[in-house]
């Protein structure tokens, strides 16, 4: 659900994340409502740490060290991300929303993004969509848990995510990863009250 609802919000957005300020600020007066949409959208984002966990979860006892690996570098770049960075609301919609002075506001947000903490936070946020899920994808398509499409559609869709040429395209990839954690999902409801607990097997 949170990776799916991303992809909507890159399918939305006019402009992009990597829009210059100007064209953001522009987009977002034309049509606010749409931006404030997005906000909403983005809340949920939270969840993909829980759902890091129902992957790691249910490889875990085939694949217990490809899960693991996957698991620390995908929820470690999360926790990074998700407390380092800004979250949905950024400086160009309080310009717009606020009113507040658009030269001064882009200054801030350039002199936010070249903070240190804040490049680290983003660097580490990429590896865990990129590594993290190709790892993860990678032990769900090993496990034989879930279809291996879906190990598959995780592997690729975070992968590929920084490196499309748009963000609609993005957006897709995030969808398509979507699909892989909707088959850990079911393995991990598949899975019996007995069974939920058991060692790895190697």
């Amino acid at each position: 659900m949170p990776m799916l609802l991303q992809g909507i919000v890159y399918l939305i957005n006019p402009v992009g994340g990597n829009a210059p300020f100007d064209q953001a600020l522009a987009a977002i007066a034309a049509d606010q409502g749409r931006f404030e949409l997005m906000q909403w959208l983005q809340v949920p984002f939270f969840l993909l740490i829980p759902a890091t966990f129902a992957v790691a979860w249910v490889t875990r006892r085939q694949v217990p060290r490809l899960s693991t690996a996957g698991a620390v570098v995908c929820l470690g770049g999360l926790g990074a991300g998700l407390f380092l960075l800004g979250g949905p609301v950024t400086p160009d919609y309080m310009t717009v929303h606020a009113g507040l002075d658009p030269a001064v506001m882009d200054k801030f947000s350039t002199a936010m993004e070249d903070q240190p903490i804040v490049a680290l936070g983003g660097l580490l946020f990429i590896l865990a969509i990129t590594v993290g899920l190709l790892l993860q994808g990678l032990a769900l398509w090993r496990s034989r848990v879930a279809p291996a499409w879906m190990g598959i559609a995780l592997a690729v869709g975070g992968f590929t995510h920084p490196f499309m040429p748009t963000h609609v395209i993005a957006g897709i990839g995030l969808m398509v990863a979507a699909v892989g954690f909707a088959g850990a999902s079911v393995a991990l409801l598949r899975t019996s009250n007995d069974a939920f607990d058991l060692p790895p097997l190697g």
